[in-house]
């Protein structure tokens, strides 16, 4: 029952990307902050989550923009060849 599948516009897959990058380093930020708080560790826990975060969302950040920039390049060069089958 499905039928053709239709692309999603780039910017949405763009800012899907930018979200999930911003709820890792808040997620992470504030999971850091209440272990902080709660072992009495003040800052540590913070700096060290915020950390986590913007290094785990830089990486997913980084990893679907190149497969995003794939999936472009290789649409781009099945309309130069007139291949519609992917």
């Amino acid at each position: 029952m499905s039928g053709p599948k239709k692309e999603r516009p780039n910017w949405i897959r763009y800012s899907g990307i930018g979200v999930e990058f911003a709820a890792a380093v808040a997620g992470l930020t504030l999971l850091g902050y209440w272990i902080g708080r709660y072992y009495g560790h003040g800052h540590v826990g913070l700096l060290i989550g915020a950390m986590l975060g913007i290094v785990g969302g830089g990486y997913n950040l980084i990893r679907q923009s190149l497969a995003a920039i794939k999936q472009v390049e290789r649409r781009d060069a099945d309309k130069d060849t007139g291949d519609t089958d992917r």
